[in-house]
């Protein structure tokens, strides 16, 4: 069991492992507000083999060079929120547009059988249901009767739509009316078809990260979604190329989308204007890692 340690001897461990750290207090302050393992979680990328044991820093690595990164990743997670915000927010409306539209208005959007893999996949219809539950938001309150057999019969889904979370929206999105509607609100947002459902699931588990404090940089994403080729080229002109399950090519998504639908500065062009192409940010962003092989 790795004993506890204090921040300065937190600071000496990471000498002793040849991390170069020009200003003990500073470095120590900042292990006081941010956790070590957080701290770790980049500065892993600069040791020689720590999958091996091997937990020495790499000559020439430097607290400030890890520090730089951490707080360029924080900058970024605070950039998304606005855009992924604006992304969910227009997604509701038009969701509920579509459905309202097509005479789904009303009680079927909660049922199972309006959600395509109801049989082998777990209940939709419930987790729009446990959202509803948990809402003490006005507009649902107001249509809830918890006497009768169907608490929300009567709650239309442009008020329903604003109690799901991202993740239930992203999953309505892509099994609504039996799969049938994604193209559908894809259309009505200006935007590609050809996979949209897994675009909304990319900047869901992206929107996750952030939410949550997560690292980006050097991070693989897991829910990577088909971003539109035309826009992934556009961009490799610009910063070079960039593997297909990057934080990058979510970025890029997500400009295609905030562009197509006029709903905010692209973050790719801000992030260049920052960092410079070539820059170790940018790379991260570009080129995930396995601390574990260092290759992928």
């Amino acid at each position: 069991m790795k004993p506890w340690l204090s921040w300065p001897d937190q600071v000496s461990l990471l000498q002793q492992r040849g991390l170069e750290i020009s200003d003990t207090d500073v470095c120590e302050e900042r292990l006081s507000r941010v956790n070590y393992y957080r701290f770790m979680g980049y500065a892993r990328y600069f040791q020689a083999a720590p999958h091996d044991g091997n937990n020495s820093f790499v000559a020439g690595a430097t607290f400030a060079d890890v520090w730089a990164l951490y707080e360029a990743d924080e900058a970024l997670r605070d950039l998304l929120m606005a855009g992924l915000g604006r992304v969910e927010i227009a997604l509701r409306t038009t969701y509920a547009y579509v459905l309202g539209r097509d005479t789904y208005s009303h009680a079927t959007y909660l049922q199972d059988s309006f959600f395509s893999g109801a049989a082998t996949s777990e209940s939709l219809a419930e987790s729009c249901r446990a959202d509803l539950n948990r809402s003490r938001e006005r507009f649902i309150l107001r249509y809830r009767d918890n006497n009768a057999s169907d608490p929300y019969a009567d709650l239309p889904v442009w008020s329903a739509v604003e109690a799901f979370s991202f993740g239930t929206l992203s999953k309505c999105v892509e099994r609504a009316a039996g799969g049938t509607l994604h193209p559908v609100i894809a259309e009505e947002l200006g935007i590609a078809k050809a996979g949209f459902h897994s675009r909304v699931k990319a900047l869901v588990y992206v929107r996750n990260r952030c939410a949550h404090h997560a690292r980006l940089w050097r991070h693989s994403v897991i829910d990577a979604g088909l971003t539109p080729n035309n826009a992934r080229h556009k961009t490799k002109k610009q910063i070079g190329q960039f593997d297909p399950r990057s934080v990058m090519d979510v970025l890029v998504s997500l400009d295609d989308i905030l562009t197509k639908t006029n709903l905010g500065d692209p973050v790719v062009p801000a992030l260049l204007a920052t960092h410079g192409r070539g820059s170790a940010f940018l790379e991260g962003l570009t080129q995930p890692l396995a601390h574990r092989d260092g290759r992928s």
